[in-house]
């Protein structure tokens, strides 16, 4: 099958994204949710003078930033690790379906997961972490359990 041949599903919109599609010419446009496209606004920034700043200023602006706070300790403390589905997966060698079965979890649910749709809850996250940790072990429970 070549490109041509191939068709392109509508990109999904969400609530506060952007979705951009790159015409042949090389123009960046934005896709409307009704499927037409326009042009993005002209670059406004003043990129000379970005460049011609100090490393100082550079943090000064970085740690002025409202929207993006240091990383404090306690800000780092705050942040919750949680396994990243896919990465654990692949590196088990594992297909979305074969991981799927092997630890009972819906399918949609991990396809939902890997793709950033949702967000494990903390029961799912507590699960995913013994997975990343004993696998095996997992794999035994289930397989020893009743299949229920």
């Amino acid at each position: 099958m070549t490109n041509s041949n191939r068709t392109r599903s509508k990109p999904r919109q969400t609530a506060g994204s952007i979705v951009a599609r790159r015409l042949p010419d090389g123009t960046l446009v934005q896709v409307l949710p009704d499927g037409s496209t326009r042009p993005f606004p002209p670059d406004r920034t003043d990129w000379a003078a970005l460049r011609a700043m100090t490393e100082d200023e550079i943090n000064a602006a970085a740690l002025s930033d409202p929207d993006n706070p240091p990383l404090t300790r306690e800000r780092q403390a705050r942040l919750k690790r949680v396994p990243q589905v896919k990465v654990m997966r692949r590196a088990m060698g594992l297909t979305q379906e074969d991981f799927a079965v092997r630890f009972r979890i819906p399918l949609g649910t991990l396809r939902d997961w890997e793709q950033g749709k949702t967000e494990p809850d903390q029961a799912a996250r507590a699960y995913l972490t013994v997975i990343a940790r004993e696998p095996e072990a997992v794999r035994r429970a289930l397989q020893s359990g009743s299949g229920a």
